[in-house]
Protein backbone atom coordinates (compact mmCIF):
# COMPACT_ATOMS: atom_id res chain seq x y z
CA UNK A 1 0.00 0.00 0.00
CA UNK A 2 1.23 3.32 -1.10
CA UNK A 3 2.68 5.41 1.54
CA UNK A 4 0.56 8.88 2.84
CA UNK A 5 1.62 12.14 1.24
CA UNK A 6 3.27 13.85 3.97
CA UNK A 7 0.65 17.14 3.63
CA UNK A 8 -2.10 14.32 4.02
CA UNK A 9 -0.77 13.08 7.12
CA UNK A 10 -0.26 16.35 8.99
CA UNK A 11 -3.86 17.43 7.59
CA UNK A 12 -5.09 14.01 9.44
CA UNK A 13 -3.12 15.07 12.69
CA UNK A 14 -5.02 18.97 12.76
CA UNK A 15 -8.17 17.45 12.40
CA UNK A 16 -7.42 15.31 15.34
CA UNK A 17 -6.26 17.99 17.52
CA UNK A 18 -9.66 19.94 16.51
CA UNK A 19 -11.63 16.85 17.70
CA UNK A 20 -9.92 16.36 20.46
CA UNK A 21 -10.21 20.01 21.82
CA UNK A 22 -6.77 20.91 21.87
CA UNK A 23 -7.81 23.46 19.46
CA UNK A 24 -11.41 25.04 19.92
CA UNK A 25 -13.15 27.37 16.92
CA UNK A 26 -11.98 30.42 17.04
CA UNK A 27 -8.69 29.88 17.93
CA UNK A 28 -5.19 30.20 16.19
CA UNK A 29 -3.37 27.91 15.43
CA UNK A 30 0.35 27.88 16.03
CA UNK A 31 2.50 29.18 13.52
CA UNK A 32 3.41 26.80 10.34
CA UNK A 33 7.09 26.57 11.88
CA UNK A 34 5.98 25.12 15.49
CA UNK A 35 3.64 22.83 13.82
CA UNK A 36 6.08 21.51 11.23
CA UNK A 37 9.19 20.84 14.60
CA UNK A 38 6.21 19.26 16.04
CA UNK A 39 5.75 17.06 13.29
CA UNK A 40 8.75 16.64 11.68
CA UNK A 41 8.47 18.42 8.45
CA UNK A 42 8.88 21.32 6.48
CA UNK A 43 6.92 24.89 6.77
CA UNK A 44 5.43 23.94 2.93
CA UNK A 45 4.34 21.12 3.59
CA UNK A 46 1.85 22.20 6.76
CA UNK A 47 0.92 25.06 4.57
CA UNK A 48 -0.80 22.96 2.17
CA UNK A 49 -2.20 20.55 4.36
CA UNK A 50 -3.56 23.55 5.83
CA UNK A 51 -4.87 24.59 2.65
CA UNK A 52 -6.96 21.46 2.08
CA UNK A 53 -8.54 22.13 5.73
CA UNK A 54 -9.24 25.35 4.47
CA UNK A 55 -11.01 24.35 1.30
CA UNK A 56 -13.07 21.82 3.65
CA UNK A 57 -13.97 24.54 6.03
CA UNK A 58 -12.39 22.73 8.91
CA UNK A 59 -9.70 25.86 8.88
CA UNK A 60 -9.94 29.82 7.54
CA UNK A 61 -6.95 32.12 7.13
CA UNK A 62 -7.30 35.82 7.85
CA UNK A 63 -4.88 37.99 6.08
CA UNK A 64 -2.22 39.56 8.08
CA UNK A 65 -3.13 37.10 10.84
CA UNK A 66 -2.55 33.66 10.50
CA UNK A 67 -4.53 30.73 10.20
CA UNK A 68 -7.75 30.06 12.73
CA UNK A 69 -10.18 26.71 13.58
CA UNK A 70 -13.21 27.94 11.65
CA UNK A 71 -16.68 28.36 13.52
CA UNK A 72 -18.88 25.72 12.95
CA UNK A 73 -21.21 27.10 10.08
CA UNK A 74 -24.53 25.51 8.34
CA UNK A 75 -23.84 25.18 4.74
CA UNK A 76 -26.37 26.76 2.55
CA UNK A 77 -28.74 25.26 -0.03
CA UNK A 78 -28.54 26.77 -3.15
CA UNK A 79 -31.67 24.91 -5.27
CA UNK A 80 -31.03 24.88 -9.20
CA UNK A 81 -34.28 24.85 -10.90
CA UNK A 82 -36.38 26.38 -13.45
CA UNK A 83 -39.67 25.31 -11.26
CA UNK A 84 -38.08 28.31 -8.43
CA UNK A 85 -39.23 31.10 -11.22
CA UNK A 86 -41.61 32.97 -9.41
CA UNK A 87 -43.52 36.45 -10.88
CA UNK A 88 -41.86 39.17 -9.42
CA UNK A 89 -39.56 37.63 -7.18
CA UNK A 90 -35.76 36.54 -7.01
CA UNK A 91 -35.32 32.72 -7.01
CA UNK A 92 -32.22 33.50 -4.74
CA UNK A 93 -34.18 35.43 -1.77
CA UNK A 94 -36.59 32.72 -1.99
CA UNK A 95 -33.74 30.24 -1.60
CA UNK A 96 -32.59 31.82 1.57
CA UNK A 97 -36.00 32.45 2.74
CA UNK A 98 -36.92 28.93 2.47
CA UNK A 99 -33.69 27.95 4.82
CA UNK A 100 -34.16 30.83 7.32
CA UNK A 101 -31.36 33.53 5.58
CA UNK A 102 -31.84 36.85 4.53
CA UNK A 103 -30.92 37.00 0.95
CA UNK A 104 -29.42 40.22 -0.90
CA UNK A 105 -27.07 41.00 -3.59
CA UNK A 106 -24.57 43.99 -4.46
CA UNK A 107 -24.61 44.41 -8.38
CA UNK A 108 -22.83 46.54 -11.18
CA UNK A 109 -23.99 46.85 -14.88
CA UNK A 110 -21.67 47.89 -17.49
CA UNK A 111 -23.52 48.27 -21.24
CA UNK A 112 -22.27 47.72 -24.67
CA UNK A 113 -19.55 45.94 -23.65
CA UNK A 114 -17.77 43.94 -26.43
CA UNK A 115 -18.54 39.79 -26.18
CA UNK A 116 -15.36 38.10 -25.82
CA UNK A 117 -15.12 34.87 -27.75
CA UNK A 118 -16.04 32.18 -25.50
CA UNK A 119 -19.01 34.61 -24.08
CA UNK A 120 -20.44 35.40 -27.51
CA UNK A 121 -19.83 31.79 -28.41
CA UNK A 122 -22.13 31.05 -25.99
CA UNK A 123 -24.61 33.78 -27.02
CA UNK A 124 -24.75 32.65 -30.62
CA UNK A 125 -23.23 36.23 -31.83
CA UNK A 126 -19.97 37.44 -33.51
CA UNK A 127 -17.09 38.37 -31.07
CA UNK A 128 -17.07 42.08 -29.99
CA UNK A 129 -20.79 42.73 -30.39
CA UNK A 130 -22.13 44.60 -27.35
CA UNK A 131 -23.52 42.58 -24.29
CA UNK A 132 -24.74 44.12 -21.42
CA UNK A 133 -22.68 42.61 -18.54
CA UNK A 134 -23.43 42.86 -14.41
CA UNK A 135 -21.35 41.27 -11.73
CA UNK A 136 -23.20 39.97 -8.87
CA UNK A 137 -21.96 39.49 -5.03
CA UNK A 138 -25.15 37.35 -3.35
CA UNK A 139 -25.26 37.52 0.37
CA UNK A 140 -26.77 35.75 2.82
CA UNK A 141 -27.21 37.54 6.24
CA UNK A 142 -24.82 40.25 4.96
CA UNK A 143 -22.06 37.45 4.27
CA UNK A 144 -21.03 36.49 0.79
CA UNK A 145 -22.29 32.74 -0.97
CA UNK A 146 -21.91 33.21 -4.45
CA UNK A 147 -20.75 35.16 -7.50
CA UNK A 148 -22.02 35.56 -10.95
CA UNK A 149 -20.95 37.17 -14.23
CA UNK A 150 -24.28 37.71 -16.41
CA UNK A 151 -24.35 38.87 -20.30
CA UNK A 152 -26.99 39.68 -22.29
CA UNK A 153 -26.95 40.92 -25.97
CA UNK A 154 -27.26 44.41 -26.11
CA UNK A 155 -29.70 44.16 -29.31
CA UNK A 156 -32.30 42.21 -27.25
CA UNK A 157 -33.20 44.51 -24.75
CA UNK A 158 -31.44 47.83 -26.30
CA UNK A 159 -34.44 50.26 -26.11
CA UNK A 160 -36.51 48.72 -23.20
CA UNK A 161 -37.50 49.02 -19.89
CA UNK A 162 -35.14 45.86 -18.83
CA UNK A 163 -31.72 46.90 -20.17
CA UNK A 164 -30.51 47.20 -17.49
CA UNK A 165 -31.09 44.10 -14.82
CA UNK A 166 -30.45 46.16 -12.15
CA UNK A 167 -32.60 49.05 -12.63
CA UNK A 168 -36.58 49.94 -13.77
CA UNK A 169 -39.73 48.77 -12.39
CA UNK A 170 -38.54 45.17 -13.24
CA UNK A 171 -34.74 45.07 -11.31
CA UNK A 172 -34.08 42.02 -9.19
CA UNK A 173 -36.83 40.11 -10.66
CA UNK A 174 -34.67 37.40 -12.71
CA UNK A 175 -33.89 36.68 -16.23
CA UNK A 176 -37.12 34.78 -16.66
CA UNK A 177 -39.28 37.18 -15.38
CA UNK A 178 -37.56 40.00 -17.14
CA UNK A 179 -37.34 38.81 -20.31
CA UNK A 180 -41.18 37.66 -20.46
CA UNK A 181 -41.85 41.68 -19.73
CA UNK A 182 -40.93 42.46 -23.21
CA UNK A 183 -42.23 39.41 -24.85
CA UNK A 184 -39.27 36.80 -24.45
CA UNK A 185 -40.36 33.51 -23.18
CA UNK A 186 -37.53 31.29 -22.06
CA UNK A 187 -38.43 27.59 -22.80
CA UNK A 188 -34.77 26.14 -20.59
CA UNK A 189 -31.88 26.84 -19.15
CA UNK A 190 -28.84 24.83 -19.62
CA UNK A 191 -25.82 24.16 -16.95
CA UNK A 192 -22.78 22.75 -16.94
CA UNK A 193 -21.18 22.49 -13.56
CA UNK A 194 -17.47 21.83 -12.66
CA UNK A 195 -15.01 22.17 -9.38
CA UNK A 196 -11.72 24.10 -9.62
CA UNK A 197 -10.15 26.05 -7.51
CA UNK A 198 -11.02 29.71 -6.17
CA UNK A 199 -8.84 32.09 -8.19
CA UNK A 200 -7.38 35.18 -5.78
CA UNK A 201 -10.06 37.78 -6.69
CA UNK A 202 -12.87 35.42 -6.44
CA UNK A 203 -11.29 34.03 -2.54
CA UNK A 204 -10.93 37.82 -1.70
CA UNK A 205 -14.66 38.38 -2.77
CA UNK A 206 -16.26 35.26 -1.01
CA UNK A 207 -13.67 35.53 2.07
CA UNK A 208 -12.10 32.11 1.33
CA UNK A 209 -8.26 31.09 0.68
CA UNK A 210 -7.31 30.87 -2.73
CA UNK A 211 -6.58 27.27 -2.91
CA UNK A 212 -10.36 26.80 -1.68
CA UNK A 213 -13.08 25.12 -3.97
CA UNK A 214 -15.55 26.21 -6.04
CA UNK A 215 -18.20 25.26 -8.27
CA UNK A 216 -17.97 26.58 -11.61
CA UNK A 217 -21.99 26.86 -13.14
CA UNK A 218 -21.91 27.88 -16.67
CA UNK A 219 -25.66 28.70 -17.06
CA UNK A 220 -27.18 29.85 -20.50
CA UNK A 221 -30.73 30.91 -20.64
CA UNK A 222 -32.72 29.76 -24.47
CA UNK A 223 -36.32 31.59 -25.98
CA UNK A 224 -39.13 29.65 -27.22
CA UNK A 225 -37.35 30.31 -30.78
CA UNK A 226 -34.03 28.44 -29.98
CA UNK A 227 -32.27 31.95 -29.11
CA UNK A 228 -29.45 32.25 -26.10
CA UNK A 229 -30.70 35.26 -24.11
CA UNK A 230 -28.33 35.09 -21.36
CA UNK A 231 -25.36 32.96 -20.08
CA UNK A 232 -23.50 33.96 -17.29
CA UNK A 233 -20.87 32.12 -15.20
CA UNK A 234 -21.74 31.32 -11.55
CA UNK A 235 -19.06 30.66 -8.62
CA UNK A 236 -20.35 28.92 -5.49
CA UNK A 237 -17.52 28.35 -2.57
CA UNK A 238 -18.19 24.56 -1.72
CA UNK A 239 -17.51 25.10 2.05
CA UNK A 240 -20.54 27.93 2.49
CA UNK A 241 -22.90 26.21 0.34
CA UNK A 242 -24.26 22.61 -1.05
CA UNK A 243 -25.68 23.31 -4.79
CA UNK A 244 -29.09 21.09 -5.34
CA UNK A 245 -30.93 20.11 -8.55
CA UNK A 246 -34.41 19.88 -8.68
CA UNK A 247 -35.79 18.03 -11.66
CA UNK A 248 -39.35 18.61 -12.43
CA UNK A 249 -41.34 15.89 -14.04
CA UNK A 250 -44.12 16.49 -16.30
CA UNK A 251 -46.73 13.81 -16.43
Amino acid sequence: MPEQPPYLRIADELRRRIADHVWEPGDRLPSRAQIGRECGVGENVVCRAQELLISHGVLEGRAGSGTYVAEPRQRVRVVRSSAREQPAESPFRADMRAVGRQGDWESRTDAKVPAPAAIAARLGISEGEPCVRTTYEYLADGKPVQLSTSWEPYDLTAGTLVVLPEGGPHAGVGVVNRMAAIGVTISHAVEQPEPRTATAEEASLLGIQKAALVTHIRRTYYSDQGRPVETADIVVPVAHCEIVYEIPINR
